[in-house]
């Protein structure tokens, strides 16, 4: 396998994605390392020993996992709008990682402290409306995804956001099969009443090809 892109520099104009180096074999190592440093930096944050404030604390927590933000905003996009039979293989694999990755994150007791002490104290701060949005934010998610349920309903639910994370691909994956499957036969020109010329042109050309490849393959 080729040297993986995710895990060096981009070597591209205004660091942009090089879509023509990353193949199917690249994204599951990238997720991988992706998780590692994110828990990592999120045991950075846990583990220090200063008093939580919105510097070490919150504004720390919005900058963890840059390398997993990137992998998995080109696979969820590509997986939508170039999917395959090996991407669709794959995000059944990677769905539980990253439902735990979450979980891991948002039912870390010790960094829920970290956040619940700093929202506490946030009219005593001076913060601008953005941190203090964020603060509100960060603190609210941490709150309704389960950071305050006892430790067998956190056990639950890990266990229901994996199955709910299946769900989600086998539903996306059955409305992409229909919409591929889904076609328009047109019997009467009057059906294309008020359509320029040009694409009822281009319409033909392409069903023509179709029609081609159909019998071809």
């Amino acid at each position: 396998m080729s040297s993986n892109p995710f895990l060096s520099k981009f070597n591209t104009p205004f660091n942009t994605i090089p879509f023509d180096k990353i193949t199917v074999d690249h994204y599951l190592p990238a997720f991988e390392e992706g998780i590692k440093q994110g828990l990592s930096e999120i045991d950075t944050i846990v583990t220090n020993a200063e008093t939580p404030t919105f510097a070490n604390t919150i504004e720390a927590l919005e900058k963890v996992g840059p390398l997993l933000e990137i992998v998995s905003s080109t696979f969820s996009n590509l997986n939508l709008a170039e999917t395959s039979k090996e991407m669709q293989a794959l995000a059944k694999v990677i769905s539980p990682k990253l439902s735990d990755y979450s979980n891991d994150i948002i039912l870390n007791d010790a960094l829920f402290k970290r956040v619940e002490a700093v929202y506490a104290i946030k009219n005593t701060l001076t913060l601008t409306p953005e941190q203090s949005t964020l603060l509100d934010k960060t603190y609210k998610s941490f709150v309704r995804n389960g950071s305050k349920l006892s430790a067998e309903q956190k056990e639950k639910l890990r266990t229901i956001d994996k199955e709910k994370s299946q769900c989600s691909l086998t539903y996306s994956e059955n409305v992409l099969a229909e919409s591929n499957a889904f076609e328009l036969v047109i019997t009467s020109a009057s059906d294309l009443a008020g359509l320029p010329e040009g694409t009822i042109e281009a319409a033909k050309i392409t069903a023509k090809d179709v029609s081609f490849q159909t019998k071809v393959y």
